[in-house]
């Protein structure tokens, strides 16, 4: 298995299609990347479970104070 993998999201902002590359030595991830198309910040949550199976969801920065998000993987 790569320690790189790709995960195709939309921005949760104009929903245009963004395309993430995934570190997968680290489980679990949370970081702010900007959309490739709008620029808004992403915030993008990436947890690995004990299978190896990647979740991803992405969701504004105003979602950050509690709402899960949208999860698009």
């Amino acid at each position: 298995m790569s320690l790189l993998e790709t995960a195709h999201v939309s921005c949760p902002y104009c929903g245009e299609p963004n395309d993430l590359v995934i570190d997968t030595s680290v489980p679990k991830q949370e970081y702010i990347e900007d959309c490739f198309v709008c620029c808004r910040p992403m915030v993008i949550t990436i947890v690995m479970d004990e299978e190896g199976e990647i979740q991803v969801a992405v969701r504004t920065e105003e979602a950050m104070s509690g709402s899960t998000g949208r999860r698009l993987v």
